[in-house]
């Protein structure tokens, strides 16, 4: 009986490794589907009265394979894009911070750990952010109901 106990211990701990290697690994197939170089496509945010509008700018965004991200962009107007929505992002027209980044696939969210920023207001911060993957197209959003902008990156 005690030998059948050990056995049964042995194959619940190795079971438990399986699965627990085939979960970082769905992590990380979905933390590789970021990696590379993203244009900007478009930005979304709330105007002062409340509608959203299309922002004129571009934009760089870049994942590396080992966790690391960073994200710029340049508003053509740089009277604009200096308090979008309630976290400013911005300052001068230009937004740029570098980081890390945690992906939950199951949630449809990724964490921003910023590390430096433009604003360093940023810094020390985990923003968190929703996402829609599809094909070379990726979306975001912020995950924080109170700001209202999606932003669209097209894999170069």
């Amino acid at each position: 009986m005690n030998r059948l106990s050990s056995l049964a211990a042995v194959s619940l701990l190795l079971a438990a490794g399986v699965f627990g290697a085939q979960t970082g690994t769905t992590d990380e197939a979905a933390r590789e589907r970021f990696v590379g170089s993203w244009r900007l496509v478009s930005l979304e945010e709330p105007v002062a009265d409340g509608t959203v509008h299309s922002a004129d700018c571009t934009g760089l965004l870049v994942f590396t394979r080992d966790g690391h991200m960073t994200v710029q962009v340049m508003y053509r107007d740089p009277q604009t894009g200096t308090a979008a929505g309630s976290v400013q992002y911005a300052q001068g027209g230009y937004e740029a911070s570098f980081g890390r980044f945690t992906v939950d696939p199951r949630a449809g969210r990724f964490t921003y750990h910023v590390e430096g920023a433009l604003v360093r207001s940023l810094v020390g911060k985990d923003l968190v952010r929703q996402f829609e993957l599809s094909g070379k197209r990726l979306v975001v959003r912020s995950a924080n109901a109170n700001e209202q902008w999606r932003v669209t990156w097209e894999r170069d």
